[in-house]
């Protein structure tokens, strides 16, 4: 007589959690394993916080929930931070700064993006409505920061997204650096192209593709694109110091580095890189593991701004996604920078 209603409670627990849990398991295998886990890991997590707060009320309270509330609201607190997250995967906001500096007089305004993984969230369609909306702000200079395709995206879209990138109205130009996606990982069989044919299709488009390369852009305005970082750390080449390109930078020059990884900023604070651009982290991607990626070292900062000496750092979160479709501890967005001389009297 003692087993048997033990029994049947473990049974019934077991079914709730069972009839919660599969929705998630046929949702998350329907959008790759590292989706699947995310949502499992989500689940889990949160029947550990229902099952603690079921304790806690139990003894504060002696008074004992249902066994059910915890796999129901597990579910529910689950499915609703996940679908917000899908929602900050999948559309995209504006984020504005404002940089104030003493080396240029004339005010001017970028747009960055970065991380677009063409073929993840938005194909080149969806891709070329960004466009429109990223040309609307008018902007003297586009840069792109890395990751425009990746492993999955098809030729097709690739060619059409390079297109797209031709409406940019410009008076200074619309500039490229190589993330680490962009040359892609497995190989150019697998995608369909390569590195060198995006890069023929940018510069087709009017794209300046940089790489350890500088440009004047005029109004005492220079451009520096870098390698990415994962020359050095996957192919052990090699790329130009902050040092070595800065020196050949005129110093009255505001410089506007763009570097796919957020890395070395005191080199480059130390070497008088005025403004550096980045993507690559996607803002952190997961709560609460945003700031994994600095803590360990592999990069310097994670979304924002950060001023150091005299330097200024941004970092976006990016447009898009890469395998993972959800963010939930930041969202996608393209970046617009409004620079100003100090004596203009706007700050």
């Amino acid at each position: 007589c003692f087993f048997r209603p033990h029994f049947s409670v473990k049974t019934a627990f077991a079914a709730s959690l069972l009839s919660v849990l599969m929705p998630f398991v046929i949702f998350g295998l329907c959008l790759r394993f590292i989706n699947a886990a995310i949502i499992l890991w989500h689940f889990a997590v949160f029947l550990l916080v229902c099952s603690l707060f079921r304790s806690a009320v139990s003894a504060l309270f002696g008074k004992k929930l249902p066994e059910k509330t915890v796999p129901v609201l597990g579910f529910i607190l689950s499915f609703a931070v996940l679908c917000g997250g899908w929602y900050a995967d999948h559309h995209v906001w504006r984020t504005e700064y404002n940089i104030v500096t003493s080396k240029i007089v004339k005010p001017v305004k970028f747009v960055m993006f970065a991380d677009s993984h063409i073929g993840t969230t938005f194909d080149a369609d969806g891709f070329a409505g960004l466009v429109k909306e990223m040309n609307a702000e008018r902007p003297d200079a586009v840069f792109i920061v890395g990751d425009f395709v990746d492993d999955d995206t098809s030729r097709e879209d690739m060619i059409a997204s390079c297109r797209a990138l031709a409406e940019f109205k410009t008076s200074m130009g619309v500039y490229f650096v190589a993330g680490n996606h962009d040359k892609g990982y497995y190989g150019a069989a697998h995608r369909g192209f390569s590195m060198s044919e995006l890069t023929e299709e940018l510069k087709k488009n009017g794209v300046t593709v940089l790489s350890d390369e500088s440009v004047d852009l005029g109004e005492r305005l220079t451009v520096f694109g870098r390698k990415d970082l994962s020359v050095v750390r996957e192919r052990h080449a090699s790329r130009k110091a902050p040092s070595e390109f800065m020196a050949s930078v005129a110093p009255e020059n505001y410089t506007i580095v763009l570097d796919h990884q957020p890395a070395e900023y005191d080199l480059l604070a130390g070497a008088g890189s005025d403004l550096v651009l980045s993507g690559h982290t996607h803002g952190g991607q997961l709560f609460p593991f945003n700031q994994v990626g600095k803590i360990i070292g592999a990069v310097d900062a994670v979304s924002g701004r950060e001023h150091r000496m005299a330097s200024d750092f941004i970092v976006t979160s990016g447009l898009s996604d890469w395998a993972i479709k959800f963010k939930t501890g930041t969202r996608s967005e393209y970046v617009v920078i409004s620079l100003r001389g100090s004596d203009s009297g706007d700050r």
